[in-house]
């Protein structure tokens, strides 16, 4: 039997190997300050962020007037909600991001989806590399008069 000083050194090692990854969870609320609502870009608010398994999103509504559902990526796109993977109108939902891949929300009242009221995000592994930023463009400098080749200068050290 394992004495208690030993089950604490191997609870210590497991808490210390699962910490970062813990604490590094994100909770996204959804829209920002703006919330979720009519006139917002959710397309651009999501672009901007970045999703890891273990993250949640927090919908924040008036639930008079709006809902969430999670639908099929061609549901998404036709705005079409009668076949919901899930539904939520408490006007304050927390959905967990459980596993990588993508996943989408549209708001089923009236057309408020037709209207933009909709979210499509992509979940990354909790251990993924940060995707790198995009390279700068190069531009090469406009041609000088003095120089007679325009191959580039290259030293031999």
């Amino acid at each position: 039997m394992a004495s208690n000083n030993q089950m604490l050194a191997g609870a210590a090692a497991i808490a210390v190997v699962f910490l970062p990854v813990l604490a590094s969870a994100v909770v996204h609320p959804v829209g920002d300050a703006s919330g979720w609502t009519l006139g917002f870009d959710y397309t651009a608010w999501s672009e901007s962020k970045q999703f890891r398994v273990g993250d949640a999103l927090v919908f924040n509504y008036n639930k008079a007037n709006h809902n969430v559902v999670e639908v099929t990526g061609p549901d998404f796109k036709a705005c079409n909600n009668t076949r919901g993977l899930g539904a939520w109108s408490s006007g304050s939902d927390v959905v967990e991001l459980e596993k990588p891949g993508r996943r989408w929300f549209i708001c089923a009242v009236g057309k408020h989806c037709q209207m933009g009221m909709k979210l499509n995000v992509t979940i990354l592994a909790a251990d993924a590399p940060s995707p790198a930023p995009a390279p700068a463009l190069w531009t090469a400098p406009p041609p000088s008069s003095h120089h007679k080749s325009r191959r580039p200068f290259v030293s031999k050290w």
